[in-house]
């Protein structure tokens, strides 16, 4: 009973001051990758687990971060920066995703392309809409609105059909056409209908 008790009495201490630092944050998001999201003022930065900054609270918005980068925003321009607050881009972008697959989603003149974690574009801004690489591909839209899917080089591997797609998880993506709901594996073939 008392090992209980003292574990219960050191847990609720440890918790307590864990979240000792969360108090001078109006919000605290769940910590990825070793960083917490935290705003003050209207003003976003980044935290470590003890609460100690690593990326000044500068940016008007920003994203969790996935594999060691964060999109955030400075006015009306999207940038990229690391882990550390070392700016990977500078404010170039209209909107600006996660990496994933090491590639990220970003847009210039109302266009969508991508970029790899050096801020190289990889895949030039042609796209009206797009979504984050899951399994290899990732859903886009063409000119008239339509999406389908894209590889890492930009080439349509399933063509732009849909009304909307959403990203492949296990092998299946969500897509519509009009109202009517379906997934599909990565040859287009229907798995079923909603």
């Amino acid at each position: 009973m008392k090992k209980w008790l003292l574990t219960a009495v050191a847990f609720t201490y440890l918790n307590g001051y864990a979240q000792n630092w969360e108090k001078n944050y109006d919000y605290v998001d769940n910590g990825v990758c070793g960083l917490s999201k935290v705003q003050k003022n209207n003003k976003i930065g980044y935290v470590d687990k003890n609460g100690v900054e690593i990326i000044k609270l500068m940016y008007d918005d920003g994203l969790t971060f996935h594999e060691g980068y964060t999109p955030v925003r400075k006015g009306t321009k999207w940038l990229y920066v690391d882990s550390t607050g070392h700016q990977v881009t500078p404010p170039l972008y209209e909107d600006a995703l996660e990496f994933s697959d090491g590639m990220a989603a970003v847009a210039k003149n109302n266009l969508y392309g991508y970029i790899n974690k050096a801020g190289e574009m990889v895949i030039a801004c042609t796209f009206t809409n797009a979504r984050s690489f899951s399994e290899g591909l990732a859903p886009a839209a063409n000119a008239k609105g339509s999406w389908g899917f894209i590889n890492p080089k930009g080439d349509w591997v399933i063509k732009p059909l849909y009304t909307f797609a959403d990203n492949f998880q296990n092998g299946e993506a969500r897509v519509m056409i009009g109202s009517k709901v379906a997934y599909i594996d990565k040859t287009n073939l229907v798995i079923r209908e909603k």
